[in-house]
């Protein structure tokens, strides 16, 4: 790469900002500003709570399972292609789901086509974003307003979402999320693609369709749990088996000296899989949360949109002065260490929204505990994107990328359907503390994880570490 090259990427990186971070955003206020509609949606569609819980799930296991070949298309087809397409089929979809007449509408459109386009267009963010800005520093501001944007985005979903749903009703946060998608294919414009696509490049489409089906089965057997338990188990071991088939073929095409959808070698770096998992976590903690306490506020509580939204901004507050503070906490302290803080404000939140929200009847015993979460998710969001894209050269950014995303989408839909089963099976306070006792058990697990990454920043394109 030569220095011409490299000193001309961060103005193009500057132009390409607005655009890869409004992405983030929409991505996952759809992933959040559901939780706040339970009601509404409810009553409008002839539905019930698990029904709403099912389409916000699939929307979040779509994004996990297609979000893989998502990144390696954009190696074959070129990263903004990829995301052009992406935004136009989120489009689509958000508009389909403010016409949907009834739930299986709102599943097309939001659970599939809205989950399909995330999966497009969410990989060239992180790939472009990578490429577009060199080094470990530069690297780490950028993810910085990306991953902002997208805590924001997830944060302050219920609030916005809940401020739309009670003045002009439900169907008009998915217009709102079309007409954000409009705005990022105008700024779109300004985007260059440092790589040229490479049209000859195999796509391993059996590998595809293993892991998608692996990671659905997966999902459906949690949310079965509730229903029926030996369905779930029938559909979990399923499950399992057809992601170890999955393993078995890229080891197998590697051997023949194909390519497959993945690389067996970005498993073989310590310090990107120790990343991966704190991502999984994070998501898995954060959205699990969030339906969580949703949920309760409106079916226990009897709250409307708008008072829900109300109360998550104290979550949206603490993402905020955390995110702010974010790029001077990255020059003084190594990622390992703004993870684990992270992790720890993040379970010390949940304990809070058990014991204030117990002994104390007012809605605002909600807002301490949604702080410490909010503040926690600021924290720990980019270093741990940071060490995992920094971990790989640029010619393997569209499967880390993929890999990525597809971990913490799964692990979304993990936080929504395991705290959902359990909250739903007889909504109560007494439930209400079981799901959040559970995440909180799984923030331990994210520190516990969190424990053994390195003390200091990760090489650009994983020069140590077993890369």
């Amino acid at each position: 790469m030569t220095e011409a090259v490299t000193s001309e990427r961060p103005p193009a990186g500057r132009r390409a900002l607005a655009p890869l971070a409004l992405a983030q955003f929409i991505c996952c206020f759809a992933g959040s500003n559901m939780n706040v509609m339970i009601n509404d949606i409810s009553r409008d569609l002839g539905t019930t709570v698990h029904g709403v819980q099912i389409t916000i799930t699939v929307f979040l296991v779509v994004m996990a399972a297609f979000m893989i070949p998502g990144g390696k298309l954009t190696d074959r087809y070129g990263r903004k292609r990829c995301f052009l397409v992406g935004l136009t089929i989120y489009g689509v979809g958000a508009l389909m789901s403010a016409s949907a007449p009834g739930l299986g509408g709102l599943i097309l459109g939001n659970s599939i086509l809205q989950g399909v386009g995330t999966a497009l267009l969410i990989p060239p963010v992180y790939v472009l974003t990578t490429l577009l800005f060199p080094g470990f520093a530069s690297r780490a501001r950028a993810f910085g307003v990306i991953m902002a944007m997208g805590g924001l985005g997830a944060a302050a979903g219920p609030l916005i979402g809940g401020v739309i749903t009670s003045g002009l009703g439900w169907r008009a946060a998915f217009v709102f999320q079309a007409l954000i998608i409009v705005l990022i294919a105008v700024l779109s414009r300004a985007l260059d693609d440092p790589l040229p696509p490479d049209p000859n490049r195999s796509f391993d489409t059996g590998g595809a369709v293993l892991s998608a089906a692996g990671l659905i089965l997966v999902v459906v057997g949690i949310l079965a749990v509730d229903n029926n338990v030996w369905l779930a188990v029938v559909l979990l071991a399923l499950g399992v088996l057809v992601l170890a088939w999955f393993v078995r073929s890229m080891r197998a095409r590697e051997a023949a000296g194909r390519e497959p959808l993945l690389s067996t070698a970005v498993f073989r770096n310590r310090t990107a899989n120790l990343g991966l998992v704190t991502q999984h976590l994070q998501w898995l903690l954060l959205l699990g949360t969030s339906f969580t306490v949703a949920a309760y506020l409106q079916v226990v509580r009897g709250y409307n949109a708008v008072e829900t939204g109300v109360v998550f901004s104290a979550a949206t507050l603490g993402l905020l002065v955390s995110s702010l503070a974010a790029e001077r906490l990255a020059k003084r302290r190594p990622p390992r260490t703004l993870i684990l803080a992270g992790f720890a404000l993040g379970v010390g939140g949940i304990v809070v929204l058990i014991t204030m929200v117990n002994s104390f009847p007012s809605a605002w015993a909600f807002a301490p505990g949604l702080l410490l979460i909010g503040l926690s998710l600021g924290l720990m969001l980019t270093p741990s994107v940071n060490v995992v894209q920094s971990s790989f050269p640029e010619s393997q950014q569209g499967e880390i990328a993929g890999l990525s995303r597809s971990l913490s989408n799964l692990g979304a839909s993990l936080g929504t359907a395991i705290a959902g089963t359990i909250l739903l099976a007889e909504l109560t306070t007494s439930t209400y503390a079981a799901a959040m006792i559970t995440l909180a058990a799984i923030g331990l697990l994210g520190l516990l994880t969190a424990a053994f990454l390195p003390g200091t920043a990760v090489p650009t394109g994983g020069e140590g570490d077993g890369a």
